[in-house]
């Protein structure tokens, strides 16, 4: 008569050996509790791990890539294509970019606090720069030169003169003020890479001279705004840096405004929209 293999008995979790390793042999309740916690530091580090080099989710508030991505549509977004392969004009691409910027605190008796600048309030211009990113609200500060006045312009309407600019002043805090500076992920167009120059004209975009042909640009690119301070002429990407542009750019805060976006700020290429449900489909 054949005998019964004996079940294989379930290894004790990894916690509760070392627990026992260190002395402590703890009761059923405490070897479940224990056990849970095991499972759901490994869950959490797994999600961090995919959340950092594989995928993430993305939802889009805005029109801007219309009618390639529609407002509110839900997708992933793999990251791990970009860590074999450098980003190609052409490509939909994931980064992370300035989304807002406010007066976080000012320091008492500083000039910004004599001027009246209050918290809370959101830049706009800083000297003569466009308050758009923090690399813009620096130029603002060093491109003036010392012992000229420093004009901060709010979107509330504030004007604030904080005084003359005092050698070796490179940003707003030596003015007393402090800015809280929200980053997100943004999606547009790759439309040129570093060592390219672009220029869009009569509504077509030009890389190196030579014109964007193919479904992936076959739409207007605009180029009448004041506002517009690359792209318009003709614009040399610096190495690392990328230029992008929104699919629907009536109606896109890319490129043309703030510049370029660096290599280490790309996320990644989006590759399956999840929402809306009746949208659900390989990208």
């Amino acid at each position: 008569m054949a005998r019964k293999r004996k079940k294989k008995q379930k290894r004790p979790a990894y916690i509760l050996r070392l627990a026992w390793h260190f002395g402590w042999k703890p009761g059923r309740a405490a070897s479940e509790i224990l056990e849970w916690i095991e499972v759901i530091v490994v869950a959490v580090a797994l999600a961090v791990l995919i959340m950092t080099f594989i995928t993430v989710r993305m939802h889009v508030p805005t029109g801007s890539m219309l009618p390639t991505i529609q407002i509110h549509d839900s997708f992933f977004v793999d990251r791990i294509t970009y860590y074999f392969r450098t980003p190609k004009p052409g490509d939909i691409v994931v980064f992370r970019h300035t989304w807002s910027i406010h007066v976080k605190s000012v320091d008492a008796g500083s000039p910004a606090a004599e001027a009246g600048v209050i918290p809370g309030q959101t830049p706009t211009f800083v000297g003569d720069e466009h308050a758009y990113t923090q690399d813009f609200i620096t130029q603002g500060v060093t491109s003036l030169d010392v012992g000229a006045d420093l004009v901060l312009q709010t979107a509330e309407g504030g004007v604030y003169n904080l005084g003359p600019k005092p050698e070796g002043a490179t940003s707003l805090r030596d003015f007393g003020v402090h800015l809280a500076i929200k980053r997100t992920m943004w999606v547009k167009r790759l439309i040129a890479v570093g060592g390219q120059t672009v220029q869009i004209r009569g509504g077509d975009v030009y890389v190196d001279g030579v014109k964007l042909n193919g479904p992936r640009f076959d739409r207007y690119y605009y180029s009448n705004d004041s506002d517009y301070q690359f792209g318009v002429e003709p614009t040399l990407v610096p190495e690392g840096y990328f230029f992008m542009l929104g699919d629907n750019s009536g109606d896109s805060f890319d490129s043309r405004y703030w510049g370029f976006v660096a290599r280490k700020d790309i996320v990644g290429v989006p590759y399956l929209r999840v929402w809306p449900l009746n949208r659900f489909s390989l990208m």
